[in-house]
C-alpha cells in the first residue's frame, strides 16, 4: 500500500514560531514604555538606561529563542535524518540519537525507536516465513509433477505394473493431504495475525471439544474448568486442537487441564504423557516449520501458531517441563474481569 501523503501546502518552521512569540513577547515591555513616555506631560529623548535595558532585552530574547531552537529542532531534524537512514539501510540504522534536548523528545525518539524496530522484525519474519513456504510448498508439487510425468509416460510398450501406478497415486495422494494440511496451517496463522474480536470461551466447553475431536486421548479436567478465559472460541479452538494433536503425535493418551486464575492472570497447564520433547530441540520448538516428523506428514507450525495467536490477545506460552513421561506446557492470559 502506498504511503498517505502529507497535504503540500506551506508551513512555518518551528525556529521562525520560536523567534516570533519572543520577539512579540519582548514588545511588550517596549511598547509599555514609549507608551509611558507618550504620556507624559515632560517629555524628552529616552535616558540612555532605558534604551541600554531594551537593547539587553533584545539580546536575551535572542539567546532564549536560539536555546530553545536548538534544543527542539536539532534532534528533531536528527530523527527525521534517522527515519530516512532507517527506510534506505534497515536494521543497521536503528541506533540512538546523539542529543535529545528535551524529555518529551528523548521518548519519542525511544518510542520511534523501538516501532522500527518491530517493524523491521516483522518484515525478517515475513522474508523468512516467505521462503519457508516456498520450500513447504516446492517440495510436495515437485513429488506431484514427478508421478504425473511417471503416469503420463506409461505406454503399451512400457507398461507400468499396476502395483507402480497404485504406488505413484498413493504418493500424489500423500502430497496433496500434505498441501491441504500446510494451507490449513497457514489459514490458522492468518487469523493469527489478523486482529480478532474481542471474546470469552469457557474452559469446561475446551474439554468437552477436545474430548470430541481428539477420541485417542483421554482429556482429563483437573478442576477449574468453569474458569472463564480472553479468548473467542475459534481461537481457543485452534489453540487447544493444536496442543492436542502435538500430543497425539507423540504417544499420548492423556492430555490434562488445568487452571489457576487470580488477580492478574489466568494461567492454564495442559499436561500430557507422551513421549516428550528431545533435550536438543527444546529451545526450537516453537520456530516456524521445525519439525521431528516431517517425512509423517508434521508441518511444524502448529505450536507457531499458537504462540502467534496467543501473544494476539496478550497471552503467552512457554514449555515447563519435558521428559519421559510426558510434556507440561503453561499458557498465561490476562484476568477476565
Amino acid at each position: 500500500m502506498r504511503s498517505p501523503l502529507v497535504k503540500p501546502k506551506w508551513r512555518p518552521p518551528l525556529y521562525l514560531i520560536v523567534y516570533a512569540v519572543l520577539l512579540t513577547v519582548m514588545t511588550l515591555p517596549v511598547l509599555t514604555v514609549i507608551w509611558f513616555r507618550a504620556v507624559r506631560a515632560a517629555s524628552g529623548a529616552m535616558a540612555p538606561a532605558e534604551i541600554a535595558t531594551l537593547a539587553v532585552v533584545l539580546v536575551l530574547t535572542l539567546v532564549v529563542a536560539y536555546v530553545l531552537t536548538r534544543t527542539l529542532t536539532v534532534p528533531i531534524n536528527a530523527l527525521i535524518a534517522r527515519t530516512e537512514e532507517i527506510a534506505r539501510g534497515g536494521r543497521a540504522a536503528i541506533r540512538p540519537l546523539d542529543n535529545y534536548g528535551t524529555r518529551e523528545v528523548a521518548t519519542l525518539s525511544q518510542s520511534f525507536l523501538d516501532l522500527a524496530g518491530k517493524l523491521v522484525d516483522h518484515s525478517d519474519h515475513v522474508r523468512s516465513f516467505a521462503a519457508h513456504v516456498s520450500h513447504e510448498l516446492k517440495s510436495p508439487l515437485t513429488s506431484i509433477k514427478g508421478a504425473a510425468e511417471l503416469l503420463r509416460d506409461d505406454d503399451d510398450d512400457n507398461p507400468m505394473s499396476q502395483t507402480q501406478r497404485n504406488h505413484f497415486l498413493a504418493n500424489i495422494i500423500a502430497d496433496t493431504d500434505r498441501l491441504d494440511t500446510l494451507l490449513s496451517r497457514l489459514r490458522d496463522l492468518a487469523k493469527a495475525e489478523l486482529p480478532s474480536e474481542p471474546g470469552l470461551t469457557n474452559i469446561e466447553d475446551i474439554v468437552a471439544q477436545l474430548a470430541r475431536n481428539f477420541r485417542q486421548l483421554a482429556v482429563i479436567d483437573d478442576g477449574s474448568t468453569k474458569s472463564a478465559i480472553a479468548l473467542p472460541s475459534e481461537v481457543a479452538g485452534i489453540i487447544f486442537a493444536n496442543l492436542a494433536e502435538n500430543a497425539s503425535q507423540n504417544g499420548a493418551t492423556i492430555l490434562g487441564i488445568k487452571s489457576a486464575p487470580d488477580e492478574r492472570k489466568l494461567t492454564i497447564e495442559i499436561r500430557d504423557n507422551g513421549s516428550g520433547i528431545a533435550e536438543g530441540n527444546r529451545e526450537r520448538i516453537f520456530e516456524p516449520f521445525f519439525s521431528t516428523r516431517r517425512e509423517e506428514g508434521g508441518t511444524g507450525m502448529g505450536l507457531g501458531i499458537v504462540r502467534a495467536m496467543l501473544a494476539s490477545h496478550g497471552g503467552s506460552i512457554e514449555l515447563l517441563e519435558s521428559g519421559d513421561d510426558g510434556t507440561t506446557f503453561q499458557i498465561i492470559l490476562p484476568h477476565v474481569s
